[in-house]
């Protein structure tokens, strides 16, 4: 249930069936017209441009053509008591109390799905894909969180979203890991000295991944790494992934699918992928420019197969073969994500770290040129996480080797403020994480103070002997909201509009800043009551009014399925 969409479907109606006597000769911009929430000194529920969209097209005066609408409104939508007309042509809204309390009774009626809009499609969110080589860091938990959040989202939108994890297990960063798991393990069985040479991974967690191969594999043969390398590949990635699952449950988050890079090579993809790039004449055997900043002088031109990626938009034709002649990491992405077209999804979503910002373009060109621009790959970059502890940068752990671990993160903080704090600035720009700020138990910290509003609540309940299946009597002639309970009314009805737009331009962050003002309201209204006994919600035991308790459990049940969708849980007493 979304008034807005309501409302203005209601009032496009009107228009329609009333055209003539309005004078509209033109009504091709109907879509044009909105309807949103008007400032607070307005003092109103809703606001249209309607007059001014009209007018224009239809060239009237904007203040006379609103004047006839305004009379309009008021006659045919009987929700509709007040509405005045501000600045060039505005219409501001006001509901009678059958408006209101119609709403009202909806939204308990269909309380668990409030906010949601059924739309049906299915998608394919990859996140997180982290290198297997180790534990996840900082720089992969926001991203992590990001992508987690965003399929709850699309799912609670009523969409269908699997979320997957690619495992790039093919390469050389994975042959000097698992050289790095053979030293460690002939460290432990032979008291050999684990010499670290350049691209080798010296973290503790290396000892962690090779004891437990030689606890579960005791007559493994770690004589020569060529003969044994297949089998320790297997169980060194059996041991990372085991500690990425681990973290990542500790999140809160699980993934539904996990594609292998080797399966990938192993299935040859990669050839079946280039051969039908090639059958629609985007790859060819041709030369590449120098990169940008490289003098042509030290630039060795040589001829390769290349993916005219420019002809999607890329700023540049893309390599497919090194010069050895071995595929590209591009390569290896265009067969995974030609895989993925393969899977028939309607969208297909990847969530980046800060440092794959320039590889967009390379890979949309690629879902474009594969799909006959009938699929479109979005692409969200996750910005870089700053922490800080006590006022200072917070250093990395002697575990991880260079870097923090998600592990170090959760040693300070819980998962519930993690995965709010991780969404509390846009994902596209950088993000300073306090750990002193999210250990406060005061309105400086979002997490705690939505929660605390919730749990509030609960108070109130258990004061009352009541629960959340108490059956309210909105009673129009009783029903009558302070300017406080009208202010919590207003920003409830907003939901559904936050909803539409976080799922629609793929942007999560905008649910935990709603729930932190909506929590602000109510605790505003509750402190008011402290000062004011005109405002206390609670007399003897008893509820004052009993309208109070609809925008009680109003707060309640937006703020319950916010928190469902960022996946932070809501405790009943703090």
């Amino acid at each position: 249930m979304n008034i807005f969409e309501n409302y203005l479907s209601k009032i496009n109606k009107t228009i329609l069936d009333n055209k003539d006597n309005l004078k509209l000769t033109n009504l091709e911009n109907l879509d044009n017209i909105n309807l949103e929430v008007p400032p607070d000194h307005f003092n109103y529920d809703l606001s249209s441009n309607i007059s001014l969209v009209l007018a224009k097209t239809n060239k009237l005066n904007p203040i006379n053509l609103a004047e006839d609408i305004k009379d309009l409104l008021l006659k045919k939508i009987n929700h509709f008591e007040k509405i005045d007309i501000a600045g060039p042509g505005f219409l501001n809204i006001k509901l009678s109390k059958n408006g209101f309390i119609d709403n009202i009774k909806d939204i308990f009626k269909n309380k668990n799905n409030y906010g949601s809009k059924k739309s049906n499609k299915v998608y394919n969110i990859e996140f997180v894909s982290a290198n297997p080589t180790g534990p996840m860091h900082v720089g992969h938990c926001r991203g992590a969180v990001f992508g987690d959040v965003l399929s709850n989202l699309l799912l609670f939108n009523g969409n269908k979203v699997i979320k997957e994890y690619y495992i790039n297990d093919y390469g050389n960063q994975i042959k000097n890991f698992v050289e790095s798991v053979y030293l460690r393990i002939r460290e432990i069985k032979y008291k050999e000295k684990f010499i670290l040479k350049k691209n080798l991974y010296p973290g503790v967690y290396i000892k962690e991944i090779a004891n437990n191969i030689i606890k579960e594999n005791k007559d493994i043969n770690v004589e020569n790494l060529n003969n044994s390398f297949d089998e320790l590949k297997k169980l060194s990635l059996q041991g990372s992934m085991t500690l990425i699952k681990d973290d990542l449950k500790r999140l809160g988050i699980q993934h539904d699918n996990f594609f292998s890079e080797t399966q990938l090579i192993k299935k040859d993809l990669v050839n079946k992928t280039i051969k039908q790039l090639k059958n629609k004449n985007f790859v060819e055997e041709g030369y590449l420019a120098p990169p940008k900043g490289e003098k042509s002088k030290n630039w060795k031109k040589m001829k390769r197969l290349i993916f005219k990626s420019t002809e999607f938009g890329d700023d540049t034709d893309r390599a497919l073969k090194k010069d050895d002649g071995s595929w590209t990491y591009f390569a290896n992405d265009v067969a995974y994500h030609s895989d993925k077209i393969n899977r028939k999804y309607d969208n297909l979503i990847n969530i980046l770290g800060a440092d794959h910002t320039g590889y967009i373009k390379r890979i949309s060109a690629a879902v474009s040129a594969l799909s006959d621009k009938k699929v479109k790959l979005n692409c969200k970059v996750c910005q870089l996480v700053k922490l800080y502890k006590n006022g200072k940068p917070f250093k990395m752990s002697k575990r991880a080797g260079d870097f923090i671990s998600v592990q170090d993160l959760l040693y300070e903080v819980n998962k519930d403020s993690i995965r709010f704090m991780m969404l509390n600035r846009s994902n596209d720009v950088e993000l300073d994480f306090d750990f002193e700020k999210v250990k406060e138990k005061t309105k400086d910290n979002p997490v705690f103070y939505v929660q605390y509003a919730y749990a509030r609540i609960n108070s109130i309940l258990r004061t009352l002997k009541i629960d959340f299946n108490y059956q309210i009597s909105v009673d129009i002639n009783i029903f009558q909201p302070n300017e406080y309970e009208e202010k919590i009314l207003r920003k409830v009805f907003e939901w559904p509009k936050i909803i539409e737009s976080a799922a629609y331009k793929l942007e999560p962050h905008k649910i935990p800043f709603y729930l932190y003002e909506l929590s602000t309201l109510f605790h505003s209204y509750w402190s008011k009551g402290n000062e004011d006994s005109k405002f206390r919600l609670i007399k003897d035991g008893k509820i004052k009014k009993e309208d109070s308790l609809a925008y009680i459990y109003l707060v309640a049940i937006v703020i319950k399925n916010g928190m469902n969708i960022l996946g932070v849980s809501l405790p009943e007493k703090m």
